[in-house]
């Protein structure tokens, strides 16, 4: 879809809907202008959003609903013909479910959403004589950070998948070794690894559960005694002098070299048989 130089959207006070769409308009067009009104000009040969009743308002009674039941936005009606060009189809599908969604439920629903909260925050107070207009492109700004920042994440875990994969080929008892931190949940969501080890971005190794996909939780965890203790108790009670950090959720752990991350997972294996 091209992207005309002109948009128009609602005036007044505005939702984090309205201000994502903005921002994601002008992340694919730069320079395009955005006007806010009450009612569509006439003749307006832009794209029109949030208002108009067009194909990127969700405003009529038979507004289009996602199989699982959460209604489109404006946001979402326009991330669904504009995302895959973005980021792919899968990472598309995987931002829609984790950050648009919940705007979309916000706006239709009044569901709370703190980044709802906070784009919201932008509309002058009831007593101010601000101009709504400035305050909207103000909200624009910061969203645009947010949704630029999502994107470039997005495009980091594609370009890890291939790197993970190659790792999991190689996977032991269970266990991937990656050479370097990557982005690895998105490749491994699916698979039958149980942990993740890679040199930390703090110094040393660290080891990571893999989640169970339906129950969210390590599919195996680091043994009980081991969450949250001082780095002297987890080597009394893990017999590896290396092991320096283990998360009181037991996920995560960190040690001092390779040998002893690896360690800590066998460690976590044979504590579950």
């Amino acid at each position: 879809m091209k992207i005309p130089a002109k948009a128009f959207t609602h005036g007044g006070k505005f939702h984090a809907d309205d201000v994502f769409s903005a921002a994601l308009l002008r992340i694919l067009r730069p320079d395009i202008r955005i006007q806010r009104g009450f009612e569509v000009p006439e003749n307006f040969d832009g794209l029109v959003f949030d208002i108009g009743d067009g194909m990127f308002d969700h405003h009529s009674a038979d507004r289009e609903v996602r199989p699982n039941g959460v209604p489109y936005a404006a946001f979402g009606l326009l991330w669904r013909v504009l995302g895959a060009g973005l980021v792919g189809d899968n990472q598309a599908r995987l931002l829609d479910e984790n950050f648009i969604q919940p705007l979309d439920l916000n706006d239709n629903t009044g569901e709370q959403d703190s980044l709802a909260d906070a784009i919201g925050s932008f509309n002058p107070r009831w007593d101010e004589k601000t101009d709504p207009d400035e305050c909207f492109f103000k909200a624009v700004d910061f969203a645009q950070v947010i949704l630029q920042n999502r994107l470039e994440e997005a495009r980091a875990v594609t370009r890890a998948d291939d790197l993970v994969q190659k790792a999991y080929q190689n996977m032991r008892d269970g266990i991937v070794v990656l050479p370097c931190y990557a982005p690895w949940k998105n490749a491994l969501y699916r698979s039958d690894a149980q942990f993740v080890v890679y040199p930390s971005q703090r110094g040393g190794w660290a080891a990571q559960c893999v989640n169970d996909r339906r129950t969210k939780s390590p599919k195996v965890p680091f043994p009980a005694g081991w969450g949250g203790q001082p780095a002297a108790v987890l080597a009394e009670r893990s017999g590896l002098e290396g092991l320096r950090f283990c998360h009181a959720s037991r996920f995560l752990i960190s040690a001092s070299d390779k040998e002893t991350a690896l360690a800590a997972c066998r460690l976590a294996q044979a504590a579950r048989r």
